[in-house]
């Protein structure tokens, strides 16, 4: 059974630190008098100006179009029904919320007290001027209807009721995948619904929309079936009566129904009703938290049974976020002027097909399973899946602009869905100009642990985007068996059971080659010969001899031993007498180089010079301009004994080898990244005016711990490590790597080949 939520453990978290769930941050400097001189009087005046000029230049200087409206007068709010407007102010909250963490933009929550439609209608349409889209919630029906209506006509800005339309659309997208599972046509299929409020009026008329017959749908509220021989009907009730006068209550519309959709209350569906349906049914039972029946008993009562509910702890939930931060964020885009039945339906659509689509690591990490794949239990895409940003708001942005309600035309839509990716810190701009570099010159890249579920997996991912082809060592009984639990195909990929006796040509080939090359430092064949059962080894070869382009290494194997791997079978850079890897952090402050991250543990000066050489040659590599600052916790030769001195004499070393790079230190690390700082007490700097974005750490715990404490205390994407000053393409990952930790090192992997086969021409 699911977890209970302890009232306590809520009020605790809504009451605990600041109160409530949002609050506003600035996005602009406001530190010195300048700038709040910039920001209020007199400068705000040069942009009320421009706007009163032209309306549509609010866009540009305000947050405008970024800014959704959360509005409710309580009448409706999520199952606890009439409550009132501040009662139900947390739910605007967490509405607010919602839309900021899954699609960036921005909340103002509203609660009016006001139930009269036409005083609600309004006020709403006093404060519109304020927003770039307005999200109605939590109002109760039929005056929810009217006041949509009414807003989106008299509005040019996109107006969506949530409530209705929400669960319309994620429940359509359900259904579309449903229907094809069970081999039946919309336009053909019997539906049930069970409730006759807001979400149950839309959803019916999206279902009509994709295809659904009118006379194949049977409703009904509390009252029982409504059919035209009923006298009690509203103008929202009447469209949907049935004239199939004979049916009064569920149990006799449900007999042969192909769909039931229930926006009704719990337990009303029995396990006989669900037997008395067609073949292949389809119930999607919504009501919560108590669905009409529960997912035991509707499991319970047929095995052909496809089924959904609003729940998270159980398969095929319908959930309402994972369509209106990404409708309202296409509408945005766009400027659209409303969200019409075009841009509802592309939203639809687009999340129907991204159920059918090879599910991310990260979700089936997120959901403790291995391998989620479209079937009768994965109908609908999962709220955690950072792919639904770009499928569903491109695809509600290009709806917008083919109907005619956009204001702004996107005419680039690969770099739209790049923009989303950055703007949600799921992709940086760089890595993705690394991924479409790598694409346009695919690799072979040997996968040293091709047994390691998060490698094997990365290597088809790799694979699948294109950017290498995928070279696995181990047994291959083992990976393919691995492959079969996981649901991944092999297809593309070599495996290499480099201890099979097929292997031993192979094998002697490269002992003889590594013992010939290290020969002066005792090694003999037998001993060479050994090693080549060793993947490292094994696998460095291949790319020392041509066989592959590089190698992927690290999930298995302790650092210590791949460094002394990659010293005796690839060797160091020429003019180097050590390597290093480097970090990479995407952060909202900027992009920052960390050096080094995994080798040298206690770097003397002349390895310091060497990691910044390093540095500066691999960050010059990404298009950037090296700033470098050498980090200690003393500054300038405060302190001269220790580290402290190492670092001072490398930067002292640095500055006299290369006059012109700007490169300084020993420093504190707020020094180095607070430029206003550093040039009010260090005036005589060489990084004067300018910012840091490269840090070279004194030793290897410092560096460590550095990036692994952005990474889990921020935001911040890190990407590596990327290893600096070998002759090959040898990369490393550790034993806590991600998939996509994989993934990017691969890319790393594959530029490095690239550089290097441009070298050796």
């Amino acid at each position: 059974m699911p977890n209970k939520i302890r009232k306590e453990a809520a009020l605790l978290y809504h009451s605990q630190g600041k109160p409530g769930k949002i609050e506003v941050v600035p996005t602009k400097p406001y530190s010195t008098q300048a700038d709040l001189s910039l920001a209020y009087s007199p400068g705000v005046a040069e942009p009320c100006l421009e706007i009163e000029k032209n309306q549509e230049l609010a866009y540009e200087y305000t947050a405008k179009g970024n800014l959704v409206a959360v509005i409710s007068n309580g009448t409706a709010v999520l199952g606890l029904g009439d409550i009132g407007a501040l009662s139900g102010k947390p739910v605007m909250e967490g509405k607010g919320l919602l839309f900021k963490i899954y699609a960036g933009i921005d909340v103002f929550d509203i609660e009016v007290n006001e139930k009269d439609p036409e005083k609600f209608i309004q006020a709403v349409k006093a404060i519109s001027p304020t927003f770039g889209g307005i999200n109605l919630e939590d109002i109760k029906a039929p005056e929810c209807f009217e006041i949509e209506d009414r807003l989106k006509a008299e509005l040019d800005i996109p107006i969506m009721h949530d409530d209705q339309h929400g669960t319309a659309i994620i429940s359509s997208a359900g259904l579309i995948n449903a229907l094809e599972l069970a081999n039946k046509k919309i336009e053909e299929v019997k539906i049930v619904v069970n409730g006759a409020g807001a979400s149950a009026n839309s959803c019916t008329k999206l279902y009509i929309a994709l295809g659904a017959r009118r006379e194949n749908i049977v409703m009904l509220d509390s009252k029982g079936v409504i059919s035209t021989s009923r006298t009690d009907l509203n103008e929202s009730k009447k469209i949907f009566a049935t004239t199939r006068t004979e049916l009064k209550t569920l149990e006799d519309a449900i007999v042969g129904a192909d769909v039931f959709l229930g926006l009704s209350k719990g337990n009303v569906l029995s396990k006989e009703m669900v037997r008395s349906m067609a073949a292949n049914p389809i119930v999607f039972a919504l009501a919560n938290p108590d669905p009409e029946i529960s997912y035991e008993e509707a499991m319970a009562s047929r095995e052909d049974i496809i089924f959904a509910t609003g729940r998270s702890d159980f398969p095929n939930q319908i959930n309402n976020v994972i369509g209106f931060p990404y409708i309202f964020r296409g509408a945005l885009d766009t400027r659209a002027r409303a969200i019409n039945e075009e841009m509802k339906l592309a939203a639809c659509k687009a999340i129907a097909g991204l159920a059918k689509q090879s599910v991310p690591d990260i979700v089936n990490a997120a959901y403790n399973v291995n391998k989620l794949s479209f079937g009768r239990d994965y109908i609908i895409p999962k709220p955690v899946d950072p792919r639904l940003i770009t499928e569903v708001s491109s695809a509600v942005a290009k709806a917008a602009i083919e109907s005619g309600v956009a204001r702004k035309i996107i005419t680039d839509w690969e770099e739209y869905k790049n923009n989303l990716r950055h703007l949600m810190g799921h992709e940086s701009k760089m890595m993705r100009q690394f991924t479409d570099m790598a694409i346009q010159n695919p690799k072979r890249v040997v996968f040293a642990e091709g047994s390691h579920p998060n490698m094997l997996k990365a290597a088809v991912e790799a694979y699948q985007l294109g950017v290498c082809y995928p070279i696995l060592l181990g047994n291959d009984e083992r990976i393919e068996k691995l492959a079969a639990e996981l649901n991944l195909s092999l297809e593309g990929c070599t495996i290499i059971n480099l201890r099979h006796d097929r292997e031993a040509e192979r094998r002697e080939k490269f002992a003889k080659i590594l013992a010939e090359k290290r020969g002066r430092q005792g090694a003999t064949f037998e001993e060479a010969n050994d090693k080549m059962f060793e993947r490292n080894y094994f696998g460095m070869m291949m790319v020392e001899t041509g066989e592959a382009d590089a190698f992927v290494t690290g999930v298995y194997t302790k650092y210590s031993n791949t460094i002394k791997v990659a010293k005796e079978v690839i060797g160091i850079r020429e003019g180097f007498k050590h390597f290093a890897t480097m970090h990479i952090v995407n952060s909202k402050k900027g992009t920052y180089f960390l050096c080094d991250t995994l080798i040298n543990r206690h770097p003397s000066t002349e390895t310091l010079i060497d990691i910044a050489r390093l540095a500066n040659d691999t960050v010059r590599f990404f298009a950037r301009d090296p700033k470098i600052a050498m980090l200690s916790y003393s500054n300038f030769g405060s302190d001269e004994v220790g580290s402290p001195a190492s670092v001072h004499e490398a930067v002292r070393f640095m500055q006299e080898k290369f006059p012109d790079l700007a490169i300084d230190g020993e420093m504190q690390v707020n020094f180095a990244l607070d430029r206003n700082l550093r040039d009010k007490k260090y005036p005589f700097s060489r990084l004067k005016g300018q910012d840091v974005n490269t840090l070279v750490f004194p030793n290897l715990s410092s560096a460590n711990t550095a990036y692994k404490l952005l990474q889990e205390m921020s935001s911040a994407e890190t990407i590596g490590p990327i290893q600096m000053g070998l002759n090959k393409p040898i990369h490393f990952t550790d034993i806590e790597s991600s998939v996509r930790d994989i993934v990017n090192i691969t890319i790393m992997a594959v530029i490095d080949a690239i550089v290097q086969e441009k070298i050796s021409r």
